[in-house]
């Protein structure tokens, strides 16, 4: 797929005459969904529509959610305000977005050397994260849901090797959510905006370097065409949480079946999206690699070792933070990760581990 494709498809459509409030004739009901992606973007354009698509089918045409890309009804960043106030039913976005509604909002989505993807529903469905997920988002009136995530994103683009931390210092970089402020504490000028927008900066030197998500998505937005020098682990984002928020006025007039069913759409595509990322990335890096003259280079173990010390800065800051609710959703968090984190090093990282060394990855 050409990045051209999905720049036409982030280009402002009719917006007025979408504006369409839920109808209800004979129990069917039409909702609006608004997006943070151009239309059938890799990755997460194409879980927004499967993810429409699901609630209308298993609500057996009851609910029929209708899906408007970023820019035809309201910017991609604007998605979280326009159900917030009604203007939308629904959005599918990431909570790393959301941070200046409240710090709180970013440990849902991603956390720097946080929870991988699994990890990260385990927190949500059996630590209590859930419950504290809507709390925060019910100050805005919303009703959020994960429904998929990108598994470990990479640490991005860059047009020079990285051999040091002072090769960041002053770098202009592309991030979001915690994973910026955690570059920040290392003197990175770290700038938020979209994945399309990283491609321009990239071209005109507005940028220096930047991350999106991993090959699949990148290599449709075309970065490996300015930067040749992909750089993991992407530790600021060890796995990326898409999300459904639903205004919770229209959520809470659904009878409880369609409650179910909402629900039900986006716990199911969790690992359907998860899934397909990590297995489409796998084939997109080889594309990368022997077609596209890329190099994955890992950083050094000095600049990780930094961007760790400035990660628990980062979450040391919102466990003090002013708002109570902010303090209890990183409390939550940190025991969360630090608990199954040591189990992890007994688990899956050491099958992982054992894997690579029979295998010889």
């Amino acid at each position: 797929m050409k990045r051209r494709d999905f720049m036409k498809a982030g280009a402002v459509g009719t917006a007025a005459t979408a504006l369409a409030t839920p109808a209800v004739a004979q129990d069917k009901r039409q909702w609006t969904m608004v997006t943070a992606w151009p239309r059938n973007l890799p990755g997460p354009g194409v879980a927004a529509q499967t993810l429409a698509d699901r609630i209308s089918t298993l609500s057996g045409g009851r609910l029929e959610v209708k899906l408007h890309a970023a820019g035809e009804i309201v910017p991609g960043s604007g998605v979280f305000d326009a159900v917030s106030e009604g203007t939308a039913d629904l959005y599918h976005a990431v909570p790393a977005y959301w941070g200046s509604k409240s710090k709180g909002i970013l440990l849902f989505g991603s956390q720097p050397f946080g929870l991988r993807a699994e990890e990260q529903v385990g927190w949500m469905v059996h630590g209590g994260g859930q419950e504290l997920y809507d709390e925060m988002y019910g100050r805005f009136g919303v009703k959020p849901f994960l429904c998929g995530n990108s598994g470990p994103q990479w640490f991005g683009w860059f047009r020079d090797e990285i051999t040091s931390v002072d090769d960041l210092k002053g770098m202009k970089y592309r991030s979001t959510g915690l994973a910026s402020e955690m570059c920040s504490e290392l003197g990175m000028a770290v700038q938020a905006m979209s994945g399309a927008a990283m491609f321009q900066a990239l071209q005109s030197g507005a940028l220096d370097a930047g991350e999106f998500i991993g090959p699949w998505t990148d290599s449709a937005l075309g970065y490996h065409q300015i930067a040749k020098n992909y750089y993991w682990p992407g530790v600021g984002e060890p796995s990326s949480a898409e999300e459904c928020g639903v205004n919770l006025e229209a959520y809470e007039a659904l009878p409880d079946d369609l409650k179910q069913v909402v629900k039900t759409a986006c716990s199911s595509l969790y690992n359907d999206v998860w899934t397909e990322y990590e297995t489409k990335h796998a084939r997109a890096l080889v594309e990368l690699v022997e077609n596209e003259g890329v190099t994955p280079r890992k950083l050094p173990d000095e600049v990780v070792t930094e961007l760790g010390k400035a990660a628990e800065t980062v979450i040391g800051s919102l466990r003090e933070d002013d708002d109570e609710l902010v303090r209890r959703i990183a409390e939550s968090f940190v025991a969360y990760r630090d608990s199954v984190g040591r189990y992890m090093v007994h688990a899956d990282n050491g099958q992982m581990n054992a894997r690579a060394k029979v295998l010889g990855f």
